[in-house]
């Protein structure tokens, strides 16, 4: 099984992440997935991957996202279980939870989150980031329908993740 879902992650990665370049906009994030005040954004990133689920008892289940954050092109973290970003650039990490309740729902796809820091590591960008938003997703919702046990499947994603710090 293992072997089959890292397979699966390098070649989403492969084929489609890290390509895409992103311009941040700071419009339209919706009430109940706002970073609390005394916190400023430094940067957001266009990521692009695959959620994988697995199926067990005949449904799908969240097994890990493997996506590649990138700005004009250029690779910048990878994010995979936990969830945790860490940076190609210097070697930083951050993990972080999800906010209870903290969560906007978009069609078709999974939804915009905010996730707190419980986890960080480095010096470099990801070293002190306090909160993480997931925005604009696109696709990455698990299959309808029953499946047969031990299954796994990934499902091509995209949203832009920004990363706050204590001001």
């Amino acid at each position: 099984m293992k072997r089959a879902t890292v397979a699966i992650a390098v070649g989403a990665l492969l084929i489609g992440g890290g390509t895409t370049a992103y311009a941040a906009t700071s419009t339209g994030v919706p009430d109940a997935i706002k970073v609390p005040e005394g916190n400023k954004r430094i940067a957001t990133y266009r990521g692009e991957g695959v959620q994988i689920y697995g199926c067990t008892n005949g449904a799908w289940a969240l097994i890990q996202p493997a996506a590649t954050l990138s700005h004009r092109g250029r690779a910048i973290a990878l994010h995979s279980k936990g969830p945790v970003w860490t940076s190609t650039v210097d070697g930083s990490t951050v993990g972080a939870a999800a906010v209870p309740g903290a969560s906007h729902p978009r069609p078709n796809a999974v939804p915009e989150l905010l996730l707190k820091a419980n986890l960080n590591s480095g010096d470099g960008i990801f070293g002190k980031v306090t909160y993480v938003q997931r925005l604009d997703t696109r696709g990455g919702l698990a299959p309808a329908g029953t499946c047969a046990s031990g299954a796994q499947t990934a499902v091509r994603y995209s949203a832009d993740y920004a990363f706050w710090v204590a001001k």
